[in-house]
């Protein structure tokens, strides 16, 4: 018999999880598609120099910014799935205006930074309401297991995707491509509008009944965030690594596609290759944090996820390069997994549950905000300096990721269990 959430049941008996994972599952394969083919449209299609591809990256990751209102606003609306399925359908229509403008000729880096906007404003709705959702679908005992089974499906997308996506590209073009990803926001849309929300046991705190002022909310949850010890240890490493990792994410499909020759099947082999890693993070990210704790694993993880772009300054052409590259992406992905897996377990279990999506606001308009400022500083870097000592330099981000974690209380924890006396 299939088990509701908190009558004891694993997380693959939550059939209310299991919905919501398949949507889940198909936005991400479509997301491999244009993520490959907006910044190909750019760099070969309009032929935009590094940083007018680096300014695509950040304006995908600007709305970000607005997080901390955005998220807010979400945590006293009544229906998170609501505001689930609403960012869906944006950013449905923000992918599919791209291939339209293709089809009139009327593409340009103007509507392709439109579209970038449009399609991270969805992203800003559906991170903040997410935290809320999750937690009222999955009992806390299951926090990780849940986490590890969405980023096992995020690392299957990455390998089959960019593979899948490149050929398509080759074959029907980067515009017409993204056709498919405007599909899978609409599947995703349509099958959580299927979930019932069930408000599960575990950090929920108490909701209060008395309308609390909006500024109120927004500053409290600064205050939340800044003065909860792992909390704010946590935003401080997962800045550095994403500006880190933009500072080249911004750059790598552009420098595979100009500086060494690579074609988009190439480049999508080499993702596909490189997402090995996060496969094998996410299946291994519980047992390493058994072995060695949440908190030694979260350290591992930041170092391993940026300290390899050290090597794409040595990267030569041809199969060589799809060979590095495929290593840099496979070894970033399995530090980035156990990161991720552990990291978000661990602030879903530390955080009120009155207090999630306007925490989840905060953190994301400094750790996603910083993100554009990364892709803009790693065009600005490659124009001026060249491509190679910037993803050197940004490489070195590694090492000061991983110290912050072990300055911090972070380091000490060893499960989930470990925090369950913090507020």
């Amino acid at each position: 018999m299939i088990q509701e959430p908190g009558d004891g049941g694993s997380i693959r008996e939550n059939r209310n999880f299991l919905r919501y994972w398949f949507g889940h599952a198909v936005s991400a394969f479509g997301d491999q598609i244009s993520a490959l083919a907006l910044p190909l449209i750019a760099a070969t299609t309009l032929q935009a120099s590094a940083t007018q591809v680096a300014l695509l990256t950040a304006a995908i990751w600007t709305p970000n910014l607005v997080s901390l209102f955005v998220g807010t606003w979400a945590d006293r609306h009544p229906r998170p799935r609501a505001l689930l399925i609403a960012a869906n359908l944006a950013q449905a229509l923000a992918v599919g205006a791209v291939p339209c403008a293709w089809l009139i000729d009327a593409l340009s880096m103007p509507l392709l930074y439109a579209a970038g906007l449009a399609l991270g404003a969805g992203g800003v709705v559906y991170d903040t309401s997410y935290p809320r959702f999750f937690a009222h679908l999955v009992p806390r005992r299951d926090y990780v297991a849940a986490n590890s089974m969405l980023s096992t499906t995020n690392s299957v997308a990455g390998i089959a995707g960019p593979a899948a996506g490149g050929a398509l590209v080759q074959a029907i073009t980067a515009p017409v491509a993204m056709i498919i990803d405007a599909a899978s926001f609409l599947i995703s849309a349509v099958v959580i509008r299927s979930v019932h929300e069930t408000r599960t046991s575990g950090n929920l705190g108490e909701q209060s009944d008395q309308p609390e002022h909006y500024l109120r909310r927004l500053v409290g949850g600064i205050r939340y965030l800044i003065a909860h010890p792992h909390l704010r240890a946590s935003l401080g490493v997962s800045t550095v690594m994403n500006f880190a990792a933009f500072v080249v994410q911004g750059l790598l499909v552009f420098y595979a596609a100009r500086e060494l020759q690579l074609s988009a099947g190439q480049i999508g082999l080499a993702f596909t290759l490189g997402a090995s890693g996060g496969l094998l993070g996410a299946l291994a990210a519980p047992q390493v944090s058994r072995r060695l704790g949440i908190g030694p694993t979260i350290a591992l993880g930041a170092t391993l996820y940026c300290l390899p772009f050290i090597a794409l300054a040595f990267a030569s052409t041809g199969s060589r390069a799809v060979i590095l590259i495929a290593s840099v992406e496979a070894v970033s992905a399995l530090g980035v997994m156990l990161f991720d897996i552990n990291n978000n377990a661990m602030r879903t279990a530390v955080t009120r549950d009155e207090m999630r999506s306007r925490v989840a606001g905060a953190y994301s308009t400094v750790n996603y905000g910083i993100r554009p400022l990364g892709a803009i500083c790693g065009g600005v870097l490659a124009d001026q300096i060249g491509l190679r000592p910037t993803f050197f330099l940004a490489g070195l981000g590694g090492l000061l990721a991983a110290s912050i974690v072990g300055l911090s209380p972070i380091m000490r924890l060893r499960s989930i269990n470990d925090i369950d006396h913090i507020d």
